[in-house]
């Protein structure tokens, strides 16, 4: 998985740069006097598309890629980029712009917000991979840093390196993090070893699993890109942790033991977002009808129910299902979005779309119908 993001970011990062100053208004792959008449989803997850949602221009806040998104006790959407001009972007449910900060993450990639006491914190994931001033991507180790709402540092997480936990040779790259009913910080290193790291709330290392060499293979990640706490049943919460090479979601217990494998073939899946009853992801690819894998713009939403079956797969095509077994799943013929990363849902149910690798473009709103 590696090897291939970084081919394929090579390609696409000379095209990215060179539309850096580009305006979000507007999309490259819809008209734009289609995209406002435009339903996409499936079943009672049917969405209208508003691509031109943020009110900004990438010429006073510019963007590289769009990672996640997260919502304050204010009402406030926080996203997380990876241009060090405004890794945080804030906006209102309109899309305005209150507030920018940030230029200390390069890789900035996953942002998980919790309340401690009534107040909000900010996890924020550095996952290593830059961008020079001529526009290639490079990698170095990533880094995960707990801040207060406004992004002063409370604490960084430490290297696994440094506390013996990683053998010389394993990479660090994290690339998301979730926080257990405890306070418990779990971390994914999606980019790097593919392990999940556990902390206890003040950042002692308790434990970590995964890997890509377990005898029992249940226990194998392949681009473990992101790390949920699935609390639908409230007496026995669980973690929901990507294998986005593998098109599936792993669950396990907080302590680490595999409970089951959720495979949604031909998802790229990033990682889940659960909301009530529901889990949401972003595709970011997904593969071709000819069999082809890591094909750009070929990401999409899909939408899980209460018993983690496929609903909706707005910007994709209808799930499909024979004698109970989920069928390849394919983006929409007419393409609507690039890679879809990440997914916020607010309280009327509207999604916020994150995408990498999009041509520079905010995040687009799908406003439930």
């Amino acid at each position: 998985m590696n090897n291939s993001r970084r081919k394929f970011i090579g390609r696409t990062a000379m095209l990215g740069t060179a539309l850096a100053a580009t305006p979000s208004f507007g999309f490259h792959i819809m008209k734009k006097e289609n995209q406002e008449d435009n339903i996409v989803g499936h079943g009672d997850f049917k969405y209208k598309v508003h691509k031109d949602w943020a009110k900004i221009s990438t010429a006073h806040n510019p963007i590289l890629n769009c990672h996640e998104m997260q919502m304050d006790s204010k009402g406030r959407l926080l996203m997380i980029g990876d241009h060090t001009d405004n890794n945080i972007l804030v906006f209102d449910k309109s899309g305005k712009l209150l507030d920018y900060w940030g230029t200390g993450y390069p890789g900035g990639h996953g942002l998980t917000l919790h309340n401690e006491g009534g107040e909000d914190v900010l996890y924020i994931v550095d996952c290593g991979y830059f961008v020079d001033k001529s526009g290639k991507y490079h990698a170095q180790a990533g880094q995960v840093f707990k801040t207060t709402i406004d992004g002063r540092l409370i604490f960084p997480l430490p290297h696994p390196h440094t506390i013996g936990v990683y053998k010389q040779e394993e990479a660090y790259m994290p690339t998301e993090t979730a926080i257990g009913p405890n306070g418990d910080i779990y971390v994914a290193d999606g980019y790097g070893s593919d392990y999940i790291l556990q902390f206890n709330d003040k950042g002692e290392f308790i434990r970590k699993w995964g890997g890509k060499n377990n005898d029992d293979k249940n226990y194998n990640l392949v681009n473990a890109h992101g790390v949920a706490v699935d609390y639908r049943d409230s007496n026995n919460p669980v973690l929901v942790v990507t294998s986005r090479t593998e098109n599936a979601f792993k669950f396990f217990t907080l302590d680490g033991k595999y409970i089951k494998t959720l495979n949604l073939p031909g998802a790229f899946v990033c990682r889940a977002v659960l909301d009530e009853e529901n889990i949401y992801s972003g595709v970011c690819w997904s593969e071709t009808r000819d069999g082809k894998k890591w094909v750009r713009d070929t990401g999409f939403v899909t939408i899980l129910d209460g018993k983690n079956k496929v609903v909706s797969n707005p910007g994709g095509e209808a799930p499909n299902y024979i004698d109970g077994e989920l069928q390849t799943m394919h983006n929409s013929k007419v393409p609507i979005f690039n890679h879809g990363h990440d997914v916020f849902v607010d309280p009327d149910k509207n999604l916020y779309v994150c995408q990498w690798n999009a041509y520079n473009t905010a995040p687009i709103k799908l406003e439930r119908v």
